[in-house]
Formats: C-alpha cells, structure tokens, sequence
C-alpha cells in the first residue's frame, strides 16, 4: 500500500513537468494571439461608437475584466468571446486572429507579388485599381454617395448637390424610417442593431435598383456592416466627407446638441477612437472631400470638383433650375450669409450619443 502511494506520487510531477513543457511550447505565441483579440475587440467596437461600458452592459461582461481583454491581459473563454461577438454584432470568428484560409487564386497572386521589386508595388497597385475601377465603374451609375462622421457636413454639402444637379437627394436613415416606421434609435431599441442594418442593407438594394442617378447620405456607422458597405463601394460612386475632429465635435455642439459632452466627459477621446477604427474603411472611398475649416461654399466647391472628376464634366452641370437661381459651377453665386455658415445639419441621435452609438 505504501509502495502504491509513493509511485502515484513520483508520477504526479512527471505529469506535471509534461503538461508544462507543453504549455511552454505554445506560450510565446499567447500575448501575441491574446493582444490581437484584444485589439479586434477594441477596433470593432470603436467602429460601432460604443463606449466600453455600453459593450459590457450588452455582452454581460464586466467593464474591468473587457478592460483586460482589449488590453491584452484577458483571456476570454469561447462563450465570453462570443457574447462580445454577439453584443458586436459580428461572427464570433471576427475576433480571432485566424479568419481561415484565402482561395487559391489570390494566395497565387500574393505569392507572386513577393518577388516584385517593393519599388514596383505602388504603380502595380494603381493598375489593379484602374482595372476593378472600370469593371465596377458601369455598375454605379450616376450615384453618388456621401460617407463619414456626423459634423463632416453630409447632410448640408449633399442636399445642396442635389439641388445643383437637379438629382434625388436620398438620407438611407430616412428610407429605413419610413420602412419601419419607427425612428431609428426607436428600431435599434426594440428590434436591435441586426434588424437595423438588415433594414439598412435592404433600403440600400432598394434605391439602386431604382435610381440610376441620385445624391446618397449614410450613417457614419455603415462601414460597420462589411457587405452594406462593399455594396456601396461597388455600386456608387463614393466619396468622404471628412473633417478634424475638432470641427466634428464643434459642428455637432454648434446644432445646440450637448449629449455628448453630457453623457461622456471623454467624448472627444471616444470621437478620436471611433474616426480612427473607421478611417482605413472611409479611405476605400472613389474620392475624398476635406472640410475642415471651410465655409459650406468652399467644402461644396470642393466637393463639385471632386464629382466633376468622378462622373465628367459633361454630366455635372448645373441643372436649368439651379442657373436660374445663380447656381453657377462649384455654387459660386451662394449667398454671403451661406459662406459664413458652419456646416451643420439638424439635429437627431448620433455616433456619439447611446443607444444608437451602435450605429
């Protein structure tokens, strides 16, 4: 009996000493792997306006232990990285740094891009642009689509090009109401952020099926759906509006809406990080439009050149009616009072202010 106690003995440190050198095997590569959940976890919900409160309220997490997660320092169980995939709305393999395996096609090209001189990637690059460029060009049509935070100027710049061109001005938030029925922080609320953005998706199908010309303003957050804004990208001509984050901030305060300084001391660190999880996905944009710091005159005229270079100069010309009321190339016959104007549009629930933060 003695003899049998010592060997179960002996033998539990040589089970131990296995199981750590197997473990020791793997470590190493641990922070890596857990640092990149963390900082998935930290994109996607900067992307989506979520505070991180507001991510572990939705996931039933707790805000100290998703701290540690986005840090790195967690190591989130497969049901505990599911419920942040789910509060996300996103598939759980999201998340992971392993997404799966490329089709063959593509791991042929990459591989055969590593033996190009780096010198000639830039000018390989743009072909390839100017190639998907031109296959996609005939599916967009005459829309245009205007991207970005709230306080860029949307809203104001897009309406104003649609007067110029004499084009449906189309607010996809305003379509989705109007099929719903509801308000849009009032679906998000009682439906959720997935039926929203099946809604968002749908209303989207639905105006390129049937506007073959029209001025397009989304959500800020539309670049949260990967197949919502793959469809945009493909099938109109996009462009981003952007701004310093400053001139957002300033933008939306000057429309008298102080929720966001009210309800978030770091609203403008919280603005800081959701501009920079989106910036990589606005920047696929066809074209951009700075307006920081410009009047609605200078940021339209911008804006009339950039689409004057997207669509030709044959097609963006003034409608009669705009001529008729002085609305000469770039809307240079705008009213004094509109050069001085700050961009802005009216107020409503923003990327900034919860529930619709999710947006």
């Amino acid at each position: 009996m003695h003899y049998n106690a010592l060997r179960a003995s002996l033998a539990k440190p040589a089970v131990t000493l296995k199981t750590r050198e197997k473990a020791g095997a793997t470590a190493p590569d641990e922070p890596a792997f857990l640092a990149a959940i963390g900082g998935a976890v930290r994109r996607n919900r900067a992307k989506r306006g979520m505070t991180r409160r507001q991510l572990a309220q939705a996931s039933k997490t707790s805000e100290r232990y998703l701290a540690q997660i986005e840090s790195g320092a967690g190591n989130p169980s497969v049901s505990v990285l599911r419920a942040i995939a789910q509060a996300l709305d996103l598939p759980t393999s999201t998340l992971l740094p392993e997404t799966g395996a490329r089709p063959s096609a593509l791991n042929a090209i990459i591989d055969r891009l590593a033996h190009v001189p780096e010198s000639e990637l830039p000018s390989l690059a743009k072909e390839i642009e100017t190639r998907v460029a031109r296959l996609e060009h005939a599916d967009r049509g005459r829309r245009i689509a205007l991207v970005g935070l709230r306080g860029a100027g949307k809203s104001t710049l897009g309406r104003m090009l649609a007067k110029h061109l004499d084009w449906p001005f189309i607010e996809l938030d305003r379509v989705v109401e109007e099929d719903y029925g509801a308000s849009i922080p009032d679906l998000i609320e009682m439906a959720g952020t997935a039926t929203f953005r099946r809604h968002e998706r749908g209303a989207l199908e639905r105006v390129i099926a049937t506007r073959e010309a029209a001025i397009i303003t989304t959500a800020g957050g539309i670049v949260a759906d990967p197949e919502t804004f793959a469809l945009l990208l493909r099938r109109t001509h996009t462009i981003w509006i952007k701004a310093r984050p400053e001139d957002h901030m300033s933008r939306v305060m000057a429309q008298g809406d102080f929720r966001p300084m009210a309800q978030n001391r770091g609203a403008m660190a919280d603005l800081v990080a959701i501009l920079e999880a989106r910036r990589a996905d606005y920047a696929r944009a066809e074209a951009e439009v700075d307006t920081s710091g410009d009047s609605v005159q200078q940021s339209f005229e911008k804006l009339v050149q950039v689409v004057t270079k997207v669509l030709g100069r044959d097609v963006v010309t003034p409608s009669p009616r705009a001529r008729g009321e002085g609305w000469g190339e770039g809307a240079s016959a705008l009213g004094s009072e509109s050069r001085q104007r700050p961009l802005t549009r009216r107020a409503s629930r923003n990327d900034l202010s919860p529930p619709s933060g999710k947006r």
